[in-house]
């Protein structure tokens, strides 16, 4: 007879719950999942999907202004938010479902209801208690909203997602990538859109090169910045309007205010410490490199660990927890060298070092760099720049680190990821024939190094 109910219980159904719960239902565990929401997570249901489908959608008025270079007429479009909201839903819905049947058919348990943990044996399902030998606490992340007065009035990216119509004029507060793509994508549909950042800069953490860019194309979009100040106070108009009052004794009149200030691990409530399991100031599941918790038998990945907050990583921890505790070959998920992107307009994406981050743990850095008007720009007339770089040991010769704002950044960066996690040289770099007429060739022809910081001084 079975000790537990399960072999493993999975609480959190995204990314990294649903392949953790498969993988480990595919060697012959029992699994259970149980799900608060939606199946699907984040990514799925509220962040990198439908997010990527308003990003191509508000891609379009710049697309049809572009065409006339090209030699076509489009007549005057019209944009309709209702259905574009209408459609991206019926997707997202059809991804749920896909989720749904996946799990089905690799005979994992699903329980639709939040799960709390009662002892680090067992879980409590509306009102339903299940023990399971090995636990994995996949909840994911939440959008932070900081206590001003008015801010009910705000919303988050979860609620952007829903709005029943474009809202005329958008602030947007905070300055990583959630913000500036939405940002972007508020901008592109025809928002007028302020972006308030407590920073001199958009995207912190990321080269400061790439931040640049960023935030010179962004003006050109018509995006306003107000840089150095945060939100102080929200009061909301009998018209609906909201009045923003900034700590740099400014305001805002707009129709929406949207936060993208950060985001904190879903820990709250699920009875973890109760259970032994240890927590972090910020909320999240202290976990080793295993993803093994301070409670022997319970485990924890992706965003609720607070380690790198992407949904292949949360996928990556989720293959390698399986390996480690059912297939009985321990190994921990390489962090190192993880590349990303965000859907900003232009699009950025990065992997390995910045230059500064080189400079602190090499002994003498290269930097290559190019900055140039993409092709299809040269008959649209478009003012926008691409910026491509490689941060290089001079010693080794490897390449540290590759990064790149303009358009298809994403998909390119993601082959120049696979060179410079096997330790890839410039020298190799060199000796690849690009493929012309690309911007991805110039990662490739990149061959004088830019002048030193102490070189350009003297100059």
């Amino acid at each position: 007879m079975a000790k537990y109910d399960y072999d493993l219980f999975v609480i959190g159904a995204g990314s990294g719950g649903v392949r953790g719960a498969r993988m480990a239902a595919a060697t012959g565990a029992r699994v259970g999942i149980a799900e608060a929401f939606r199946y699907g997570g984040t990514c799925v249901i509220r962040g990198c999907i439908p997010k990527k489908l308003l990003v191509y959608a508000s891609h379009f008025h710049e697309d049809f202004e572009d065409a006339a270079g090209f030699g076509w007429q489009v007549p005057e479009a019209r944009f309709d938010w209702p259905t574009l909201i209408a459609n991206k839903d019926r997707e997202i819905a059809r991804l749920e479902g896909v989720y749904r049947r996946l799990l089905d058919g690799a005979g994992v348990e699903m329980h639709d209801g939040r799960a709390v943990l009662v002892d680090p044996h067992t879980v409590e399902v509306g009102g339903r208690r299940m023990t399971a030998g090995i636990i994995l606490i996949a909840t994911g992340g939440q959008p932070f909203i900081p206590d001003h007065p008015g801010i009910e009035h705000a919303i988050t990216s979860n609620e952007a997602f829903h709005l029943s119509a474009l809202p005329r004029r958008v602030a947007v507060a905070g300055g990583g990538y959630i913000a500036v793509e939405f940002a972007g994508i508020f901008n592109g549909l025809g928002s007028e859109v302020t972006q308030v950042y407590r920073g001199p800069r958009v995207l912190r953490g990321f080269d400061e090169d790439v931040r640049a860019t960023v935030d010179a194309e962004m003006v050109k979009k018509g995006i306003a910045f107000k840089y150095n100040t945060v939100i102080d106070h929200v009061a909301k108009r009998p018209d609906g309007a909201l009045d923003v009052a900034l700590t740099d004794g400014s305001a805002l009149e707009v129709d929406c205010l949207m936060l993208a200030i950060g985001r904190r691990p879903s820990t709250k409530g699920l009875g973890l410490e109760e259970a032994g399991v240890e927590l972090g100031e910020n909320g999240a599941v202290k976990v080793d490199a295993y993803s093994r918790t301070s409670q022997e038998n319970v485990y924890a990945v992706g965003d609720v660990t607070d380690r790198i907050n992407l949904t292949p990583v949360a996928l990556a921890e989720a293959m390698a927890f399986v390996d480690t505790v059912f297939k009985g070959q321990p190994r921990a998920m390489d962090h190192d060298c993880v590349a990303s992107a965000v859907f900003c307009q232009p699009p950025v994406a990065v992997v390995g070092l910045t230059e500064a981050e080189a400079r602190e743990r090499a002994e003498r850095v290269e930097i290559y760099r190019s900055s140039f008007r993409p092709l299809k720009h040269t008959l649209s007339g478009r003012d926008e720049k691409a910026m491509m770089k490689l941060v290089v040991d001079a010693k080794s010769r490897r390449i540290l680190g590759a990064h790149m704002v303009g358009p298809d950044a994403a998909e390119i960066i993601q082959g120049i990821a696979i060179a410079i996690k096997m330790g890839a040289t410039k020298e190799q770099f060199d000796a690849t024939v690009g493929i012309h007429p690309t911007a991805a060739e110039e990662f490739v022809t990149l061959r004088e190094p830019v002048p030193e910081p102490e070189q350009q001084a003297a100059e």
